[in-house]
């Protein structure tokens, strides 16, 4: 059975800290991710695991294509990420949110995007608005940019 696709929306930390389990694991290459600086917006192609169907005791864990998105983002900065090299898929660990000067009061802060071996975007917020969407299933286990024209 097909589960609902999901959409989570997050506006605080503990919202992110949901989005950031269902996020663990996925695949992003680095042209699917697309800074607009004009909109404040960073939007994130991935390809992840159905964790939900994982542990319904599906034997074959599946691949979705979702987009992660931030909105209200102010800067936007990466280490250890080669742009250089879009095809490299790199291994999303998780996602945290660091409120300003460590206040929760506060709306805005940093979230940090972290990979593995050492990989992460960081931005800037002027107050966290993230959200995770479902696209369907990824048929082909290859990452997002599979089907779009070069």
């Amino acid at each position: 059975m097909m589960s609902p696709q999901l959409k989570l929306i997050a506006l605080d930390a503990d919202d992110l800290a949901v989005i950031s389990t269902h996020v663990q694991d996925a695949r992003i290459q680095p042209s699917d991710i697309i800074w607009r600086q004009g909109e404040k917006r960073l939007v994130v192609g991935m390809s992840r695991l159905d964790w939900e169907q994982t542990l319904e005791g599906e034997a074959e864990p599946r691949r979705l294509v979702a987009a992660l998105r931030f909105d209200r983002v102010l800067a936007c900065k990466s280490r250890n990420i080669d742009l250089g090299a879009p095809d490299k898929i790199l291994d999303l660990v998780g996602i945290e949110f660091h409120p300003q000067g460590g206040r929760d009061e506060e709306p805005g802060g940093s979230a940090l995007l972290l990979f593995a071996h050492g990989g992460a975007i960081r931005l800037d917020v002027e107050c966290l608005e993230c959200q995770l969407t479902d696209l369907g299933t990824d048929e082909l286990g290859t990452g997002v940019g599979s089907e779009r024209e070069g």
